[in-house]
Formats: structure tokens, C-alpha cells, sequence
């Protein structure tokens, strides 16, 4: 029973995971995310039902447009399959909770900002408008371990300190950043979000230097900073407890 139980999470992150690569790729660009249907960035032939099956449409069809022939990016099938197998990661760390409903919506907020961080290198408002009253309803909602002074602080240091590095930067740090990260602090919470932010700056500064030795990106070339807060924002939301604690006890 479990293990149909765990398919069913991972098609469904697969499923919701193709949607979020519509609404990454058309919001941002002010298009509605329901109409025109979906269709070859090509040949624009409306794809079909048999098209659009997370990851076996592109396996199928090994990477091609049925009708063009024309090359479809990978990028389709890894995201997709990458949420199905975050979902299964929420899931299984929390089970049956209301930490699971909210790991998937960080999970969703996050899979759709780093897809269109990394496509255009914007955060779109809407999105974040979409779904702030949500995490604004389920923190308060839901009972948790935190108070909720520690939730608000979390919102202001997460939105503050970036909006700090963006002061000093003049810029460097996008706006989109720190509304993104406020609102990461409102959910995770104040100590959990200090902590994410560490983390995102450790990623950010080790694939930033790869990137850069392997010559993919020049030295004064920005990298989108929203997918390393998204990492380092759901490894906080997952393990922040454990994490705080074994560095206390190192250090005590």
C-alpha cells in the first residue's frame, strides 16, 4: 500500500511539475497560463494529451516533436522529474502532517522561481502574490513548533538582509530576491531562515567558482541567485532543527 501511495506522490509532483514549467515560462511575459494550449516552441503544432505525460511523452518520443522532429530541451523531463521526487522527499520526512502540505507548496513555489530565475532571470511578483496569503493562512492555521513572533521575524531578517546586500550592492541583489526571501522567512521561521541563507551563500559561491573554471559564464556575468535560496531555504525547512543543533553541540 505504501509504495502505490509513494508512485501516486511522484506523478503527481511529476504532473504539477510540468504545469509549473508553463507558469515559470509564461507569467513572467504577462501570457495567460491556460490559453493558447500548449505547443511546439517550433513547428507550433497544439501538443496532445500524448504529448504532455511527464517524462514518458519525452522518452517516447526520444526528445522530439512528433510532428517537427525538432530537438525538445531536456530540461522538460528533469524538472518534472525533480519535483516528483521533492514531493516524495517532503513526504517522506514528515508523513501524513501539515509540514507535508507546506513542504509542497514551498516545493512549488521554489520549482517555479528557479525555472524562471534561471530562463529570464526574473521573479514574478504574481507568483509570490499567489502564494503569500497562502502561507500566510496555513503558518496560522496550522499548529507548529514556532511561535508566530518567530515567523514574522524570520519575515523581516529574510526580506531585510537582502534588501541590505541590495542597498550595498547597488543592485547586485535583485528586489525579486528579497521578496522571495521574506517570504521563505514567514514560513521557515527566524533561525531557520539565517540558516537557509547560509547555505544558499555556500552554493551560490562553490557553483558560481565551478561555473566560471569550466569557462560557462564570464567573470562580471550575473548568476541567478533565486534557485540557491530555494535550496538553501527547503534544506532549512527540512533539517534546520538538526542542523542547529549538531552545530551547537560542536561548538558547545
Amino acid at each position: 500500500m505504501m509504495l502505490w501511495i509513494n508512485i501516486y506522490i511522484v506523478v503527481l509532483g511529476m504532473v504539477l511539475g510540468s504545469f509549473f514549467h508553463v507558469v515559470a515560462w509564461r507569467v513572467p511575459e504577462g501570457q495567460s497560463i491556460v490559453h493558447p494550449p500548449s505547443s511546439c516552441s517550433h513547428c507550433q503544432h497544439r501538443l496532445s494529451a500524448l504529448d504532455m505525460i511527464p517524462v514518458l511523452s519525452y522518452i517516447g518520443t526520444k526528445g522530439r516533436c512528433r510532428h517537427c522532429n525538432t530537438r525538445i530541451s531536456i530540461q522538460y523531463p528533469i524538472g518534472e522529474a525533480i519535483t516528483g521526487l521533492l514531493f516524495l522527499w517532503v513526504f517522506l520526512h514528515f508523513g501524513w502532517t501539515g509540514d507535508t502540505l507546506i513542504g509542497w507548496l514551498l516545493v512549488s513555489l521554489s520549482v517555479i522561481i528557479t525555472l524562471s530565475d534561471l530562463q529570464v532571470m526574473k521573479i514574478p511578483n504574481k507568483v509570490l502574490l499567489f502564494f503569500a496569503p497562502i502561507f500566510l493562512i496555513m503558518v496560522v492555521w496550522l499548529p507548529g513548533t514556532m511561535s508566530i513572533v518567530s515567523h514574522l521575524s524570520g519575515a523581516i531578517a529574510g526580506g531585510g538582509i537582502l534588501l541590505l546586500i541590495s542597498f550595498i550592492s547597488r543592485g547586485g541583489m535583485g528586489m525579486g530576491d528579497v521578496k522571495l526571501f521574506a517570504l521563505y522567512g514567514w514560513v521557515i521561521g527566524f533561525s531557520n531562515i539565517l540558516l537557509a541563507l547560509f547555505i544558499a551563500c555556500l552554493l551560490g559561491t562553490l557553483v558560481g567558482m565551478g561555473l566560471r573554471l569550466l569557462g560557462k559564464v564570464q567573470k562580471q556575468q550575473p548568476i541567478p541567485f533565486g534557485p540557491f535560496l530555494a535550496a538553501g531555504t527547503l534544506i532549512a525547512f527540512m533539517y534546520g532543527a538538526q542542523i542547529i543543533d549538531a552545530y551547537l553541540s560542536l561548538i558547545g
